[in-house]
């Protein structure tokens, strides 16, 4: 029996792409509130964007060693259903704020993702699942970089949120190798940096779901 694999699009700006989303069939949108990222957004955007959202559809507010001020703060305007944290985050750090949350993991040879998906298994109810993205040197995500799918483990892959240069051509292949909890995708359907696509946003989840089959 096939599993069906859930969507996020992250790096949502505005309304029409989060509509755009959730009409091509998305589980989720990700809202980046990193300043250096050209798809950050302020609280007054991300209020608007997930007031647009439907039942059903989770809205991710993404941070990189914010402090926890700034998510606290972010947290009494916005109504996120998940936090995702990309930097160097302590878990307890993660846990900190009584909300389900998700971490991510830069991928690359040495990294002992059944050492972190255990750890991270110790913060459940709130740790909801581990994140594989690509190790891209001073970057922390949508950075259109895949890594080597094989160097996550077998027993880990139904579990894993896969991240990491995902396009509407290779996403059908990463699930067939991988057959991951889901997919997370940014640049790989933006026609230009920070920018969405609505067709490459289709296209990527129609691929999904022909993988799925």
């Amino acid at each position: 029996m096939s599993v069906r694999t859930r969507v996020k699009i992250c790096g949502v700006t505005d309304v029409a792409m989060a509509r755009a989303a959730v009409d091509a069939g998305a589980d989720a949108i990700g809202l980046v509130f990193h300043e250096p990222s050209p798809r950050c957004v302020s609280p007054e955007q991300a209020v608007r964007i997930v007031a647009s959202l439907p039942a059903f559809v989770s809205a991710v507010g993404l941070f990189v060693d914010a402090p926890r001020e700034r998510i606290c703060d972010v947290l009494r305007a916005v109504p996120l259903d998940l936090l995702q944290f990309h930097g160097a985050e302590t878990l307890d750090f993660c846990a900190g704020f009584d909300k389900a949350f998700v971490r991510a993991i830069r991928v690359r040879p040495g990294v002992d993702l059944l050492q972190s998906s255990t750890e991270l298994k110790a913060h459940q109810p709130l740790a909801r699942g581990l994140l594989v993205d690509a190790f891209v040197p001073g970057e922390h995500g949508g950075t259109g970089q895949s890594f080597d799918w094989s160097l996550i483990p077998e027993s880990l892959r139904p579990e894993v949120v896969l991240s990491g240069g995902l396009t509407p051509q290779n996403v059908g292949a990463a699930i067939r190798a991988v057959r991951p909890l889901a997919v997370d995708v940014s640049s790989g359907v933006e026609r230009s940096r920070g920018v969405k696509d609505a067709g490459l946003i289709a296209r990527f989840i129609e691929e999904v779901h022909l993988a799925d089959v």
